[in-house]
């Protein structure tokens, strides 16, 4: 069943004017969420384009279940799994790293300091160990480095300590009501209107669904699906995202000289980098979720 909480797709239309080169090719939107992308995309193909997405959230594939199209197929699986999919047989990739609102705003699923509820964070509910059960058992350094490489966060050492004090003393964290008390406990300062446990759900939940590790997997994959012309079209919310994106963008953006071979020709580059967007002034107003967006776009060379 689709979920009853409501989502706004951050940057859609200029999204899929980026990622859209020919309505009648083949399209991958990689992290389906709750499908604004792909059904703009979908209204945009001919009747001969295709459009194959993934998503590791069951609450995603049954939003995608909704979805009558025979233009169109989903993977329950995460974006990593670009690899799997034929060398040169999309015109175009999709990434929205992004979590979803109702992610978000659903209690149950534990990403926020906002809701009392259990802490999980998994993106997928149906396999591997929850942020709760982690922090049940690992070390305090273990914690702190989470935080600190994750979260950008200073206070990363106390904040650990406080989560291993009161797993000592009363047993386990299992709430985020539990976790954001602690944190809160543990920052001293923080900036102006930022909730002080904002950084360390953000690492917590980068780590447990192994974020960073899966985004630069499925760059790399990219770059075989793609076809040459084909467009890499991807939407980051933070800067540990973005800064990926920026140097694999960059790294492939330019020809590779062999320094032990310095008369021999260099490697072609593989990718154009074409522009960074940000939302306009307009939907950060009407949508203040996107207000941390950017969308680097890059074309797929003839290498």
């Amino acid at each position: 069943m689709a979920s009853a909480l409501q989502h706004t797709t951050v940057l859609l239309r200029e999204a899929v004017d980026a990622l859209l080169v020919d309505p009648d090719a083949s399209y991958i939107d990689a992290t389906f969420g709750r499908g604004g992308h792909s059904r703009e995309i979908l209204a945009r193909l001919s009747p001969r384009g295709r459009l194959q997405a993934f998503d590791k959230d069951p609450e995603a594939i049954a939003e995608a279940d909704t979805i009558r199209d025979a233009r169109f197929a989903i993977r329950h699986q995460g974006f990593r799994h670009l690899a799997d999919l034929p060398p040169a047989s999309a015109a175009g990739v999709l990434m929205d790293l992004g979590v979803s609102s109702p992610q978000i705003d659903n209690p149950a699923r534990g990403f926020s300091f906002r809701f009392e509820g259990p802490l999980d964070m998994r993106m997928d509910t149906t396999r591997g160990e929850s942020v709760a059960e982690w922090l049940a058992s690992a070390e305090v350094q273990q914690i702190a480095e989470v935080i600190r490489d994750y979260g950008e966060e200073r206070f990363a050492l106390p904040i650990a300590k406080a989560i291993v004090a009161r797993r000592t003393e009363r047993g386990p964290v299992s709430t985020t009501a539990e976790l954001a008390e602690l944190v809160a406990g543990a920052v001293k300062t923080r900036e102006p209107g930022q909730n002080p446990a904002t950084r360390t759900f953000q690492a917590l939940r980068i780590f447990i669904n192994a974020e960073l590790e899966e985004l630069q997997q499925a760059l790399e994959a990219s770059l075989d699906v793609l076809q040459a012309g084909g467009r890499l079209v991807v939407i980051s919310f933070h800067s540990l995202e973005d800064r990926i994106v920026k140097q694999f963008i960059a790294r492939h953006s330019r020809e590779v000289f062999d320094r032990r071979a310095p008369f021999a020709e260099p490697k072609a580059m593989k990718l154009r980098a074409l522009g960074r967007i940000k939302p306009s002034d307009a939907e950060v107003a009407a949508n203040p979720r996107a207000r941390s967006a950017i969308m680097r776009v890059a074309e797929r060379t003839a290498a």
